[in-house]
């Protein structure tokens, strides 16, 4: 006799800001590997979005949110919902641009913009101050005993973007990932991108930057890492990159960075299987 389980079901956000742009990243491509890690699991059913538009018709009925998004970010109605669909047992899988959103004027006339903290970084659990040049570095694994980051090694490199990001509850936060590269470099990324105020991405140690960690909400939990850059030709916007990828400073046209390393499809299968798992410890 035939049997059926109950499908998985999970709500993908994979896009860019203005609705149905690129915003500088291979969105195409990204969301293609998601779908296609969560393909390999039989029994997801997964719904597709460019934004949070319609979250509140989608996220209801799904045992696990991924984003990957530049410029997109849950309002504030939107938020509230996915923070009450955490509460009771959601999770969300958050990659790369998730913890930017919007950007504003600096408040002193100066030329530049900056990033505007929302409701949605509260409840994400970190916000994207701003990032350097494209560049090689080191990602050190703090936390071996997550399923998170299960299979890892102590460390590794990777080509990417090195977010600078400000955790928003650090004693609520389990840090998993960290980079130590940046050290002493505080003023180098000010002379590219997004400009902000004080340096609150490094740890007390003067040192060391958070790259990925996770948090409990209620029965539920987010799981957040900043990485995963990624651009094609018609998407690139990356002016130059640092000379630890290219001497000369020349941007590579196709780009896919840490989406070709064996570290970083780890932890996209270990965080895909962390969100299929039911309410489990996080």
């Amino acid at each position: 006799m035939a049997t059926s389980t109950k499908p998985t079901r999970v709500h993908v956000v994979a896009g860019g800001f203005p609705r149905g742009s690129c915003a500088g990243h291979d969105i195409d491509y990204a969301r293609l590997r998601i779908l296609q890690l969560l393909q390999e699991n039989e029994s997801v059913m997964a719904s597709v979005a460019g934004d949070f538009e319609d979250l509140d018709g989608w996220l209801p009925d799904s045992d696990l949110l991924v984003t990957y998004v530049a410029g997109p970010y849950p309002d504030g109605g939107q938020i509230e919902g996915v923070a009450e669909w955490l509460e009771r047992g959601g999770r969300w899988l958050a990659l790369h641009g998730t913890s930017g959103g919007r950007s504003v004027p600096m408040p002193d006339g100066r030329p530049g913009r900056m990033m505007s903290k929302a409701r949605h970084h509260e409840v994400l659990g970190g916000f994207f101050l701003n990032h350097p040049p494209i560049r090689k570095f080191r990602v050190d694994v703090r936390d071996r005993d997550h399923p998170l980051t299960r299979g890892l090694p102590v460390s590794f490199e990777v080509i990417d973007e090195l977010y600078l990001i400000e955790l928003q509850a650090p004693a609520e936060t389990r840090v998993l990932l960290t980079t130590s590269d940046l050290a002493g470099q505080d003023e180098a990324p000010r002379t590219f991108g997004f400009s902000y105020g004080k340096d609150t991405s490094v740890e007390p140690d003067g040192r060391t930057r958070v790259l990925g960690y996770v948090r409990g909400h209620g029965a539920g939990a987010v799981a957040y890492f900043a990485l995963g850059h990624c651009h094609s030709p018609s998407t690139n916007i990356q002016p130059f990159v640092d000379a630890s990828v290219d001497a000369a400073g020349t941007t590579p046209l196709h780009f896919h960075g840490p989406w070709e390393t064996d570290a970083f499809e780890r932890l996209l299968r270990n965080g895909v299987e962390w969100g299929l798992t039911a309410r489990q410890a996080s």
